[in-house]
């Protein structure tokens, strides 16, 4: 089994009997990937950037268990830590697992995106985001011009909440 579909399997089992959970990441995932292949990633850049999705939210439950709230600072802070056991167990390379473990860091701080895969990551979490906290249109109009780079990210966001509606600005 590779890499990514072994730790697919671990999150499943991580996250048993929180299929919402389970279904944000699995979407996130696809999500990113897709936008990845779409600008061209290299292949190890791909790979980081898909293995970040699967875990980036990781520290939900922890937050949950410690501190009753698993807002995006708490998913930030903790998720590293249950993060990188997991990848390497799963045998990923050190190098490898800290980078996955950054892009978990900060993949809700917009400001502190460095390369590609940390903007991808935070563009197909927030198309998930998006969907499953229905933010108004305002909402949705702000962010794709404050958040958006990538012209795949970009598209896709158009598509699933812009076209929708008259008068948006694309």
């Amino acid at each position: 089994m590779d890499k990514l579909t072994a730790l697919c399997k671990a999150m499943i089992t991580y996250d048993k009997g929180d299929p919402r959970r389970i279904h944000h990441f699995l979407k996130v995932h696809a999500f990113a990937a897709q936008i990845g292949r779409e600008e061209g990633l290299d292949e190890k850049t791909l790979f980081l950037l898909e293995a970040a999705a699967y875990v980036h939210d990781i520290g939900i439950h922890e937050g949950e268990r410690r501190f009753g709230r698993n807002d995006g600072q708490i998913q930030q802070e903790l998720g590293p830590d249950e993060a990188r056991p997991m990848l390497e167990e799963l045998g990923f390379e050190k190098e490898d697992v800290d980078r996955i473990c950054w892009l978990v860091a900060h993949h809700h701080s917009y400001g502190s995106i460095d390369g590609p895969d940390a903007q991808i990551l935070a563009e197909a979490d927030m198309l998930v985001n998006q969907y499953e906290d229905g933010a108004p249109l305002k909402q949705n109009e702000a962010l794709y011009h404050r958040l958006y780079k990538t012209e795949s990210g970009k598209r896709m966001f158009r598509e699933l909440y812009f076209d929708t509606y008259e008068g948006i600005k694309k």
